[in-house]
């Protein structure tokens, strides 16, 4: 089976912003607030059928979220904040945890919002880009997750079936958008998170990748 992860939130801890938000805003907290903001300008703009890269989605999205704490974000803190995302350290199960899926014949491949190089400094800055086979951006679709063009185009480059494919990831709208294209779904509830309620369960649920790792190694095991 194709292992298709998720980056941010789901490999990369973005907690490692806090500091970043705790210094601009006052606030460590401000940093849920910052990406609950741009998730919800990515999922506007994919319904509308537009797009634009990630990246200046999350730049957009700062100065509105210091402005409630009554700061000013300038460029240099949005270029800042550019800078630290391509910096976030992997949770600390990852590395093991993919380790073990490749040692077992997984093929480990990511499938990010962000564009290619950011992905690309992201995975090599955290150790994880050995790991991973394949390095795939929704910039090279024109379109975000969880829009559908994303995950066929990843499926149609690795030349397998959905169905022989599984999107691994802490966001219920990323595993939505991955069932409704056909693949099999594993979610992530790191941080006490849960799926959405009015849409069908996913295939696996795990606390972290680690468990991602165990099930799947289990259920290949099995047969």
């Amino acid at each position: 089976m194709l292992c298709v992860f998720d980056v941010n939130e789901t490999l990369l801890d973005l907690a490692a912003l806090d500091d970043f938000f705790a210094d601009l805003t006052g606030d460590p907290s401000a940093r849920r607030d910052w990406f609950d903001l741009l998730i919800h300008n990515a999922l506007a703009l994919t319904a509308a059928r537009d797009y634009r890269p990630f990246g200046q989605i999350a730049a957009a999205c700062l100065p509105p979220i210091a402005a409630t704490r009554g700061r000013t974000a300038t460029p240099e803190h949005q270029r800042e904040l550019g800078d630290r995302l391509r910096r976030l350290p992997a949770h600390p199960e990852v590395h093991d945890a993919i380790t073990r899926l490749r040692a077992a014949g997984f093929r480990v491949v990511t499938l990010t919002n962000s564009v290619d190089a950011v992905a690309e400094d992201q995975l090599r800055n955290a150790g994880l880009r050995p790991l991973t086979d394949a390095v795939y951006s929704a910039d090279q679709a024109g379109r975000l997750k969880p829009a559908p063009e994303p995950y066929q185009l990843v499926v149609e480059t690795e030349q397998v079936a959905p169905s022989d494919a599984i999107l691994i990831a802490a966001h219920d709208w990323d595993i939505t958008g991955a069932a409704a294209a056909g693949l099999a779904t594993a979610y992530i509830t790191r941080g006490q998170r849960s799926p959405l309620p009015a849409i069908s369960s996913p295939t696996l649920t795990a606390t972290d990748i680690d468990d991602v790792a165990t099930q799947l190694l289990t259920r290949h095991a099995d047969g």
